[in-house]
């Protein structure tokens, strides 16, 4: 029936038809069988992904494509004898509309007259949107009571939704029933990409969006950030969501999970295998929960990036990650700063790293209270990740010391690399000096950050000069304006104190010239 809707047009005698003397028999023949073709398939196509439909938006666009592509043949007229053949089906069809996104501008309440207005696109046969987003808009119930008909009604099409920041600013009741008209709508739909973030949602909230959440059985990406998710949250979550086997990106960005709240989440990180970006940032899970997320987090051999971020782990969780990372050979980026690894938790890292990740590109550790004592592993890590792009040690204690290992690990090779962040770690000229040797060479390196440290303004002079007698211009050298040039490190009681002269003689290892 759908086949025989959508060819009556060309299987009767057309515009292309020699009665009317536009074109040529033959040529008319030929054109319109691969407009029908062309035509077809692309209704076909809109048919196959709304498969419960009646087949009248299907006819629509195959109405609408056929029309344009007559056009298209009339305008162009009868080619003549010396005019090579251009097959109509060369002639690439416009991409149809596929994303619907109002989150530009100020962000705004919306009520019912105005969602009318802003959601007519999507209430429009035929239409083909596949991505939403009403982020940065605030539904009110009148306008979410607007919104849940036309949803409900495209719902078979979508693939991709972002709800996030969508009810900034109403009352907790008012917000919560906005939440349950739009998960009522969008239930069943079969999504790749779900984004709920910003919305303070609790476990009231994640269960307002309970019948969205049980029926999401073909999650790809789920994004839960700054959701106040706590324990009973994400239990909550785990609970509801029945699937999480195809998840590839998981992110539960600043909530205060907990280490009791970890636990629900290591279920869900065991429960998806093929994950390939995993982030609990900033989430207050402690020594505990970090564990069990570590142990956890050597199920999914497929992870490509890996942010834990702002939470305190201690060096317990960081010895236990340790034997994690040695499972996962595709690790792109890893961010582990501010997790209070100290040197013992730092150096299991950073072994295991050293054999399992050289392919490493981005590798944050700042604030882990990492000092002298690591530096020696954290060099030879360093030196055998030669596609480093970016590393950040900022908010550390290397001192000057460390400064001389680590810029030797990467003076040489690392020709990618583009960061370097070795801010506030109590360096001075010696310290400053090395790193900037050990980039100065480097083609395409962006910024070099030695801001925060004891750097003397002849020891800011003389990284100026490093910097631009290499392939580097100064440009390569960050802001300046927290450095204090008349201050000190200070001394560990168990570290032996090293004169400026002994730590000179170390760069000549590095190829600094040396003032007389």
């Amino acid at each position: 029936m759908l086949v025989e809707r959508m060819t009556k047009n060309l299987s009767t005698e057309s515009i292309f038809s020699p009665k009317y003397g536009l074109l040529g028999k033959e040529e008319s023949h030929d054109n319109a069988k691969r407009i029908e073709e062309v035509c077809f398939a692309s209704a076909d196509q809109h048919f196959k992904e709304e498969p419960d439909g009646d087949g009248s938006s299907a006819v629509q666009l195959y109405a609408k494509e056929t029309s344009k592509l007559m056009l298209e043949v009339l305008k162009r007229g009868p080619r003549t004898t010396a005019e090579p053949e251009v097959p109509v089906v060369d002639t690439p069809l416009e991409p149809a509309d596929t994303v619907f996104d109002i989150s530009r501008g100020k962000r705004a309440f919306i009520e019912a007259d105005e969602a009318k207005e802003l959601l007519s696109p999507l209430t429009k046969p035929g239409n083909t949107y596949k991505r939403i987003c009403f982020s940065n808009r605030s539904f009110g119930i009148g306008a979410a009571n607007v919104a849940g008909p036309i949803l409900e009604s495209i719902k078979k099409q979508l693939t991709e939704v972002d709800i996030s920041d969508f009810v900034a600013g109403r009352p907790e009741d008012e917000a919560l029933d906005v939440m349950r008209i739009f998960s009522k709508a969008l239930e069943g739909a079969v999504l790749r990409y779900l984004n709920i973030s910003d919305n303070a949602l609790g476990e009231k909230g994640v269960r307002a969006f309970e019948e969205l959440l049980k029926s999401q059985d073909n999650l790809e990406e789920l994004y839960v950030m700054n959701d106040g998710i706590s324990e009973e949250a994400t239990q909550a979550l785990s609970e509801l969501i029945p699937s999480t086997e195809k998840l590839k990106v998981l992110h539960f960005h600043n909530n205060m999970t907990g280490d009791e709240g970890a636990m629900f989440i290591t279920e869900m990180v065991k429960r998806s295998p093929n994950l390939e970006s995993f982030r609990c940032s900033a989430t207050r899970i402690g020594s505990d929960g970090g564990v069990a997320l570590a142990e956890a987090l050597g199920t999914c051999t497929h992870l490509k990036k890996l942010d834990l971020r702002d939470n305190l782990f201690g060096v317990e969780a960081g010895v236990a990650l340790s034997k994690t990372l040695s499972k996962l050979p595709d690790l792109v980026e890893l961010y582990l700063s501010d997790l209070n690894l100290e040197n013992k938790g730092t150096v299991a890292i950073v072994n295991a790293l050293k054999q399992s990740a050289p392919q490493l590109e981005v590798l944050e550790m700042a604030g882990n209270e990492i000092n002298t004592k690591a530096s020696k592993a954290l060099a030879e890590c360093l030196t055998a990740m030669q596609s480093l792009k970016k590393l950040t040690l900022a908010e550390n204690e290397l001192k000057d010391d460390g400064a001389v290992v680590i810029a030797k690990s990467l003076e040489d090779g690392h020709w990618d690399l583009k960061e370097l962040d070795v801010s506030t770690n109590m360096l001075q000229r010696v310290g400053a000096r090395c790193f900037a040797q050990a980039i100065a060479n480097k083609p395409g390196f962006v910024q070099l950050n030695i801001n925060g440290n004891y750097v003397s303004d002849k020891g800011i002079d003389e990284v100026k000069d490093i910097l631009k007698s290499g392939k580097n211009s100064v440009d390569a050298l960050g802001p300046l304006d927290e450095n204090d040039p008349e201050g000190e490190a200070e001394d560990d009681d168990d570290e032996e104190e090293e004169d400026d002269g002994e730590l000179d003689s170390k760069l000549q290892g590095l190829k600094v010239e040396q003032d007389d």
